[in-house]
């Protein structure tokens, strides 16, 4: 029994009907013109074992971040309608409020509106009066070897005038109504000097002033003289004195014009310095 092998074909394979195998046939094929038998359903193909899979695909990374915001756009409109409303409901209040207030109040307002205007128009006038008052200006010339100095000044001033003293060769002084005398320590509205000192010594004296920052220097040109610029000093020329000092060349002398108060600069400025004339 052990000896007995199946019947092989001369290649050595297995003949169909024995039990060495299975041969393949072809399925039927009816003669043309004959229908086909029904073979039943389509046996799927099955994958060739030697054919390599397709190469794996990494699934996409899906992105959270745009749903994300698309989820936060609804609260973020919330928020802010909610804001805007507020905005409008806070605005409206005020609106209110002062609509209220303009309502109960108006009368007052107009009164004290009217007031102001009244209190504007009247200093006006008074300025203007005043103004009026000082016309026409009174003036006053210095000698010719004083440089023939010429000052215009208020006619409700009044002066006080030394004149050929060695050390000041003209020494005046110019306040409302009367001149106060020198030991009374008045801030005067006008003082008037024609130095012996030359004008650069004049100037010097002004160093600790500077150095100390209590007044300020700046160039000054006279308007109605040619050739000539001075300083402007403005500040405290004199312990608890602040006002202007103006310092002018004049050949071996020195002009010093001085309104020792803030009351008069305006005054000092518009009629004095704006008329000022001399010899250089």
């Amino acid at each position: 029994m052990s000896g007995m092998q199946p019947d092989q074909n001369q290649q050595g394979q297995p003949t169909a009907g024995q039990g060495g195998g299975q041969q393949f046939f072809p399925p039927y094929q009816a003669p043309a013109g004959e229908p086909q038998p029904y073979m039943g359903a389509p046996v799927p193909s099955l994958p060739n074992p030697q054919q390599q899979a397709p190469p794996y695909q990494v699934p996409p990374v899906v992105s959270h971040t745009a749903s994300s915001k698309a989820s936060k756009l609804p609260l973020i409109l919330i928020v802010f309608f909610v804001l805007l409303s507020l905005g409008a409901s806070g605005f409206a209040g005020w609106a209110y409020t002062q609509m209220l207030d303009y309502k109960n109040n108006s009368d007052k307002k107009s009164a004290a509106a009217a007031e102001v205007a009244v209190k504007a128009e009247s200093d006006r006038k008074d300025s203007e009066f005043i103004d009026k008052e000082k016309q026409p200006y009174k003036t006053y010339t210095s000698p010719t070897a004083s440089g023939s100095v010429k000052i215009n000044y208020p006619k409700t001033w009044s002066g006080y005038v030394a004149e050929d003293v060695q050390a000041n060769p003209v020494d005046g002084y110019w306040h409302p109504d009367i001149v106060p005398g020198l030991q009374s320590k008045t801030s005067y509205a006008l003082r008037l000097q024609v130095s012996s000192r030359v004008y650069v010594e004049e100037v010097r004296m002004l160093d600790s002033l500077v150095k100390a920052g209590t007044v300020k220097v700046s160039p000054y040109v006279p308007k109605n003289v040619t050739g000539v610029t001075g300083v402007r000093v403005e500040g405290e020329l004199e312990q608890g004195k602040k006002g202007v000092m103006i310092i002018l060349p004049l050949r071996d002398k020195t002009i010093k014009l001085i309104t020792e108060s803030q009351d008069f600069v305006s005054d000092f400025d518009n009629i004095v310095l704006a008329n000022l004339t001399f010899v250089p």
